[in-house]
């Protein structure tokens, strides 16, 4: 089953939860409402047609530049989530993103809030972990969210674009 194909099913059954795509693109993608996409990846995982059982992948981007002309390029700040599911059933796979502002309720610090999907695909615990350590997000739900790479007393989200990484770390020269 194609891109194409899987988004008309879900435009069909979520309708305006579906809020973008782009089948152009090297990898084609789905864009989900940040809310919606729990409920989505379970009727993904649990549809007889779709069977996307496998979470291959989930990562996050970080859509900022402090340079304005930059950013115009860039479109409004936003943190992504990319979900790259697979069905070993039909061997089909999809992309899906969730886009959500940088900061909750545009407070500067404010971790932005995406429901977890933990609870559908089980390996979405780490990779929720990671997401929230070095990106920044909270997602709602997950029973475990801590850091996971970087060590519990560390301050910031190191793959945030505006992150400053510091000078020393416990006495130890950083830079």
């Amino acid at each position: 089953m194609t891109s194409q194909e899987i988004h008309a099913i879900l435009v069909a059954k979520f309708g305006g939860q579906i809020t973008g795509s782009n089948f152009e693109n090297i990898d084609p993608w789905i864009e989900v409402a940040p809310e919606a996409i729990s409920t989505v990846g379970h009727f993904l995982k649990s549809d007889p047609s779709l069977k996307f059982d496998a979470l291959n992948n989930l990562s996050a981007s970080d859509w900022f530049d402090a340079d304005p002309k930059k950013q115009a390029k860039l479109g409004d700040p936003r943190i992504e989530v990319i979900y790259h599911l697979y069905s070993y059933t039909h061997r089909h796979y999809v992309i899906l993103k969730v886009k959500a502002p940088r900061w909750k309720d545009g407070q500067q610090g404010q971790l932005p809030e995406i429901p977890t999907v933990s609870k559908v695909w089980a390996i979405a615990d780490w990779h929720e972990r990671e997401a929230f350590d070095l990106v920044g997000i909270h997602f709602v739900g997950h029973t475990d969210l801590r850091r996971i790479l970087c060590s519990e007393d560390w301050e910031g989200h190191p793959l945030r674009r505006d992150y400053e990484f510091p000078l020393e770390y416990h006495g130890i020269r950083a830079r």
